[in-house]
Order: C-alpha cells, then sequence, then structure tokens
C-alpha cells in the first residue's frame, strides 16, 4: 500500500491525513512548508482541522512538497475535496433545472461546446457566449450542454440567473457572493475577506476548483465582465440576447431558429406522435409559422398538449392569420409577444423607431442604405442603429444584409401601429420604395448600350461604380424593388414601371433565372397599355415573350405574346418591335421542332431589320437562322450560314455594342461547334466550342458559359479524350448558381456515367 492509501483507509479527516502523509515522509512542519511553499500557520492550521477546505493549488504544492506520484497526487487531491462542506444552493444557483427532457437539435453547437470541454487551454479557462434572438432557446442550449458534461467538472456546475432583462439586475457583487457561497466557502472566509477583496477571493475559488458556470440571461458585458475567471481549468457559458461584443478571448456561438426538421420533431414530442402523424402538413405549416423558433414551438405544442380535442390543422389555420398570430402564441404565462417585448423596451430611442419601420420592408431583409431612407438617417448613422439592433438580438445579419425574423416582423407591425403616427409610416414606406426603382434604374443601365456608369450628377447611397457592383445590388434587392414595381403599378404610377422595366431589359439576360421577369415585363405591358402608347406596348409585350420563353420554357405563351406584341408593333408602324415579334416566334417554333414554320418568321424578322438599318436585330436574326439550321439537321448549310454571320459580325465592327457583339460571337462559335460535332468532326467541334467558352468566361455571361462547357464535354467525350471531357463538366459545376440549373444537373450525370465507365 502507498501512503495515501493507508491514509483513505482509516477515513480520517484531511488534516489527519496530511500529518500521517508528513510524519511517513518524515518531515517537520517547517521542513514541508519550506518544500512547499505553504506557510507553516497554514499548514498547521490545515493538520489541526481549523482550516477545511484548502484550495487546489495548496493542495498540489504540498503534493511537491511531499514527493507524491501522480496517483498519490490525485487521492490527497480527492481528499480535499472530499472535507469540502455543501451548502444549499440558492434558488438562482441550481446544476440541472427542469425543462429539457424534450431538448432537440443543435447538434453542432453541443458537439463545439463537448469539443471545447474537453481540451481548455492551460491554466485558463474555457469562456463561451452563446447569443440570439428572444426565445431562440439559449438557456436550454446551455442547460443541456451542463447535463452533457457535469462528468468533465467534478467541483460543481452551477446555474446563475443573471436577470439581464430585468429593470435593476443583480449587481456583479451580489452574482459573485452567490457563487462563492454555492461553492461552500465559508462565512468566516468571506467575513475576512472583505467587499473589497471579495473579487479576489471568486477568483481564487474558482482557478481552484474545475467547475462549469452557466451565467444565464445576462446584461451586458459590464454585468459579466468581472464574473469571469482568470485561471484555472473550468469552463463558462453565457447566455445573452445580445452578442456582447466587447468580451475579449471567448468564444462565440450565435444561434437561431431550428431547421424544419428539428423544429416538426419538438412539435412532435409536445405533442404526441399519433397526432403529428395524423396531419403531418398541418405540423409542418405549424411550425413554419413559428418561424422555427424554439419559444414558439414550445407554446404551440404546449396549448395543443392541453386541448387534446383540438387539430393541429385547426391550430395551422388559426396561425395562418398574421394580425393575430402573436395573440395566438400565448399559452398560460408563456407569452411570445412579452419575450420580444423585454428586449424591445432596452432599446433607445432612435433603435426603436427602426425596429418598428423595419416592418415596412417588403422583402426578407435590406441594407444599411435602404434603413437610412425609411429612417431619414444618414447611411452611417443607420448602420449603427442597425449593428445596435443586432447586438441585442432582434435582427439577424449576413453579408450586410439585415434580417428580422419572422415572428419579430409580425412584433415590429404592432409596434409601428401602436407607436407611429400613420403618416410618417407611409412617408417612410414611399422613400424606401422611391430609392429602391430609382436605383434600380440606374443599375440596370448599366448593361444597357449607350448607358454605362451612372452620370456624375448622380448622388447614390450604394456603390454602383461597376456594373458589377450594379449586379450585386440588383440581385440583392431583388424582392424589394420588385414589391415596390408592383407598389408603383397598383397606384397608377405607370410612366415609373415601364421607365423600370425597360432600364432592367438587359441586365434580365445576365439573371435568367431569377424567376420574376415574366412577371417584371407583363406587368410593364399593362402599364404601356395604360398610358395609350402602342409602341411602348408592343416593346414590352416583346420583352414578355422573351421572358416566357427563355425563363420559364412556356413556348406557346410566348408565341401568343409575340402575336400580341406584332398587332401592337403594326398600330404603332414601327418596324424593329415588329421585326423582334417575328424574331421571338420563329425562336419559339425552332423550339418546338416546327422548323417549317420558324424559318418564314426568321427570315421576315431578317427583312424587317435591314429595313430598318437594325444592325443588332439583323445580326440576331441571322443568327437565329443559323441555329434553325442546326436544330433542322441541315447541318452543312448551318455552318456556311453561321460563319457569315460571323463575318458579319466582324465587317460591323464597333457599330455593334460590345456587350451584343461579344454575346453573339460566343453564340455563333458554339453553334458551328455543336454542328461539327453533329457530322462528328471532333477537332473542329472543340476549336470553336473552347472558343464560346473562352469569350463567355471573358464577358461574365455565366449562363452560355455552362451550355458551352457541356457541349464541348459530350464532343470530347464522344472523341475518346475523356480527360478533357471530364475537366469541361467540373469546370461547368464550379460555375455554381450563375450557371444554366438543367447544364449543372447534366454535368453532374455526365461525370457519374464517366466514374462508372
Amino acid at each position: 500500500m502507498d501512503r495515501i492509501e493507508q491514509v483513505a483507509e482509516t477515513g480520517a479527516g484531511f488534516g489527519a491525513q496530511l500529518r500521517r502523509l508528513r510524519l511517513a515522509a518524515s518531515l517537520t512542519i517547517e521542513e514541508l512548508a519550506e518544500a512547499s511553499g505553504v506557510s507553516v500557520r497554514g499548514i498547521g492550521d490545515l493538520e489541526r482541522g481549523r482550516r477545511a477546505t484548502p484550495q487546489r493549488r495548496t493542495v498540489a504544492a504540498l503534493a511537491d512538497g511531499l514527493g507524491l506520484g501522480d496517483a498519490e497526487r490525485e487521492r490527497l487531491l480527492t481528499a480535499a475535496r472530499s472535507g469540502r462542506d455543501p451548502r444549499p444552493h440558492p434558488a438562482s444557483l441550481r446544476a440541472f433545472p427542469r425543462g429539457i427532457d424534450d431538448f432537440v437539435g443543435r447538434e453542432t453547437e453541443l458537439a463545439r461546446l463537448t469539443a471545447l470541454a474537453g481540451h481548455p487551454a492551460t491554466g485558463l479557462p474555457v469562456v463561451v457566449a452563446v447569443s440570439g434572438p428572444p426565445g431562440a432557446g439559449k438557456t436550454t442550449l446551455a442547460l443541456q450542454a451542463a447535463r452533457t458534461l457535469a462528468d468533465r467538472f467534478p467541483d460543481g456546475h452551477l446555474m446563475v440567473d443573471l436577470r439581464g432583462m430585468d429593470d435593476s439586475p443583480p449587481a456583479p457583487a451580489e452574482l459573485m457572493l452567490q457563487v462563492l457561497k454555492a461553492l461552500g466557502v465559508a462565512d468566516r472566509d468571506l467575513a475576512h475577506a472583505g467587499q473589497q477583496g471579495r473579487p479576489d477571493l471568486y477568483r481564487r475559488v474558482l482557478a481552484d476548483r474545475r467547475c462549469l458556470l452557466v451565467l444565464d440571461n445576462a446584461r451586458d458585458e459590464a454585468q459579466v465582465r468581472p464574473l469571469l475567471p482568470s485561471a484555472g481549468t473550468g469552463m463558462v457559458v453565457i447566455t445573452s440576447r445580445r452578442m456582447l461584443t466587447g468580451l475579449e478571448n471567448i468564444h462565440r456561438m450565435p444561434i437561431g431558429e431550428l431547421s424544419p426538421a428539428e423544429a416538426a420533431a419538438f412539435l412532435t414530442a409536445l405533442v404526441g406522435r399519433d397526432r403529428a402523424d395524423a396531419d403531418a402538413s398541418a405540423l409542418a405549416e405549424v411550425a413554419d409559422r413559428c418561424g422555427h423558433l424554439p419559444l414558439a414551438l414550445r407554446v404551440a405544442g404546449n396549448w395543443l398538449a392541453t386541448r387534446t380535442g383540438w387539430t393541429l390543422r385547426r391550430l395551422a389555420d388559426r396561425l395562418a392569420l398574421e394580425e393575430r398570430r402573436l395573440d395566438v402564441l400565448t399559452a398560460g404565462d408563456l407569452h411570445l409577444s412579452a419575450a420580444f417585448d423585454l428586449s424591445y423596451r432596452q432599446l433607445t430611442p432612435t433603435a426603436a423607431r427602426l425596429f418598428r419601420l423595419l416592418a415596412l420592408v417588403d422583402g426578407p431583409d435590406t441594407s444599411a442604405a435602404g434603413a437610412a431612407q425609411l429612417s431619414g438617417q444618414p447611411l452611417f448613422d443607420a448602420e449603427d442603429t442597425l449593428e445596435e439592433l443586432v447586438e441585442t438580438g432582434l435582427l439577424g445579419t449576413d453579408q450586410d444584409r439585415y434580417r428580422l425574423h419572422d415572428l419579430l416582423r409580425l412584433f415590429a407591425h404592432n409596434r409601428l401601429r401602436a407607436e407611429e403616427p400613420a403618416e410618417r409610416a407611409e412617408a417612410a414606406r414611399t422613400a424606401l420604395r422611391r430609392w429602391l426603382l430609382e436605383t434600380a434604374v440606374v443599375a440596370g443601365r448599366w448593361y444597357e448600350p449607350g448607358h454605362g456608369a451612372p452620370p456624375p450628377t448622380w448622388q447614390g447611397t450604394v456603390d454602383l461604380s461597376t456594373a458589377e457592383h450594379a449586379r450585386q445590388w440588383l440581385q440583392a434587392e431583388g424582392t424589394n424593388w420588385l414589391a415596390a414595381l408592383r407598389a408603383a403599378a397598383a397606384s397608377g404610377d405607370h410612366a415609373t414601371v415601364v421607365e423600370v422595366a425597360e432600364a432592367l431589359h438587359w441586365f434580365s439576360d445576365h439573371w435568367t433565372f431569377w424567376g420574376h421577369w415574366p412577371e417584371v415585363f407583363s406587368t410593364a405591358a399593362d402599364s404601356a397599355q395604360a398610358l395609350g402608347d402602342p409602341l411602348l406596348e408592343a416593346t414590352h409585350l416583346n420583352y414578355h415573350a422573351w421572358a416566357l420563353f427563355i425563363c420559364e420554357c412556356r413556348h406557346h405563351e410566348s408565341l401568343q405574346r409575340s402575336a400580341q406584341a406584332l398587332a401592337a408593333a403594326q398600330r404603332a408602324g414601327d418596324l424593329p418591335q415588329q421585326a423582334w415579334a417575328h424574331y421571338y416566334a420563329g425562336w419559339a417554333l425552332n423550339e418546338l421542332g416546327d422548323y417549317a414554320a420558324a424559318a418564314p418568321h426568321n427570315r421576315e424578322s431578317a427583312r424587317l431589320f435591314e429595313a430598318a438599318g437594325d444592325l443588332h436585330g439583323t445580326l440576331q436574326a441571322r443568327s437565329n437562322y443559323g441555329q434553325i439550321l442546326v436544330h433542322a439537321g441541315r447541318y452543312e448549310e448551318s455552318i456556311t450560314e453561321l460563319t457569315r454571320t460571323l463575318a458579319f459580325l466582324d465587317q460591323a465592327g464597333d457599330r455593334i455594342a460590345p456587350p451584343i457583339a461579344d454575346s453573339s460571337r460566343a453564340s455563333l462559335h458554339m453553334s458551328i461547334g455543336r454542328a461539327h460535332a453533329s457530322l462528328k468532326n471532333w477537332p473542329e467541334a472543340a476549336g470553336h466550342l473552347r472558343t464560346a467558352v473562352d469569350l463567355c468566361r471573358a464577358s461574365g455571361n455565366t449562363r452560355v458559359e455552362s451550355r458551352a462547357l457541356i457541349h464541348l464535354g459530350d464532343a470530347l467525350e464522344s472523341a475518346g479524350r475523356h480527360d478533357e471531357a471530364r475537366d469541361a463538366y467540373s469546370r461547368c459545376l464550379a460555375l455554381g448558381e450563375a450557371a444554366d440549373p438543367d447544364r449543372l444537373t447534366e454535368a453532374r450525370e455526365r461525370l457519374a456515367d464517366l466514374a462508372s465507365a
């Protein structure tokens, strides 16, 4: 038996064990004091039992002085811990409160907390700040983590409610005292330290023990910072609605709503499997209308659990009414609105007003520039106010976009109606929508021949200095400016609708798969008709025919629209729009496989363009005719016609706008390459298709580039050049979301086939 085992068998207290170990080592108190660095008085007090709770570092020093091995050292530490006098925890300090048995999801967060708990930095505690909006389940996550990690913290796991949402939360000194008492620090030690020495005692105690401390519901950095231990191997998990940006050297863990699957599982646990399975679609609707927010889901689940006669469909229908949704989400003393209101009441007046006004944003998110239009603030002031809302957990942010959770948006609507005069709210909405449409016109004209960069006189609040910046803005604000366009049409502002649609006509070809161009140009055609202008009507009917054909492959409807456009253009006596109507009709018929009917439309289109002196239109018509020949299987004729069109393009020189010339040249080479591939002229096919890919890449036309890469890969694969084909398909996949989605699907299928060959 070693010395620790001999002592442990006696069942004596720590002091008696220490004395026997010292005597077994043949050391006097003075000699042990000199070897360990612990004072003679301190060792004497421990051996006599006058001091029953030695700190970890004191025990470690004594073990060093006694020359104990690792196993003996750990037994001595265990003996010291067992001698501590556990005390009842105050009400606000508890290990595992009720209410987490139905915990769902957060696997990633729990895995990260587990990893952090297992690898503390030497001598430094791990501190993790869990932040998120009201009702996101921050406390529940922290408690689940505490339950999971309890065995890793043998010296205790405590939860302290900081009551950060109270009007007068407890001061750090009061909270320190609660923790010290919960950890069993003797009253005489507290009295000896005094109020001035209590922070140092707090740090020493936590440094000496491996504890898990949950600081729940923190108000701000000032409340939390004094409570963070500066040494030791413990762990602190902070929960707060605020992001606590000012805290240093901590791990951050923002959380939001659950995934749809997690939300459904949570509701199922609350209402029972039988009721959930009886109407899975209603369950999904309830979860969706709760915004997948844990608190809202719990309220809804508790509500159903106490009303066993109610079906999920009945609750889903009640929640469908947005104006009553927050009222419905109340169960007993659980009020979703009350949780939101606690954060709202802590905002500055400026932030509270912007929060209310954000309910006027039609889309899911907005930018700082948009918020500035709503509030009337300078741009940087609006950005600071938005960040205040982010810091308090009432607003989400991602890549300079700001988003209200769906339920917080309803709460903001309620506050807007209650606190903002109706005329001021409408003025803010009007200012935002006007700015969106004005900026959309300037951004869209980057892509229109003859326009490009904004004029020097333009004073905008967003960066439109390049076409790429313009594209990013148009795409990011797409939902918002589309809603503004709808509002303009509904209010009879038809001139603005037509102006916006015309400015975006060229840009639409760079964002073909957005999904809303048919609506944009149909709305513009209706506005043009309301203005009584047949030329404008023909123009936007043609745009609509294009959108139906290109964006949604609705070829028959496109034919109907081009016929209406032709009639309007004939009323206006406008040759170019008549030519475009024939052009789109021929294009649609070509795709429908009716090449005989397509050819006359195409020839008439070319004739009308030439008569009007429209080089751009002539180029388009001739290009389209060559493609019809390819589709009709007349490959030799198509190569001849397409080569002539390339010569025509070269002869026209700079009379053809560069964007049109680049796009047309790429399409011509792609069509020639496809024709050669059909004739099994593999080197010629690959050469033209590579040229098409390079031209698309240079001009940024990712959609057409993805098509060219697929045709190139097919030609190379047919020629037996499998490695080069694999590279072409991989390059297509690498284009990502900007590519033609059908071509991405084809690329994956081709690569899978090559891998299995």
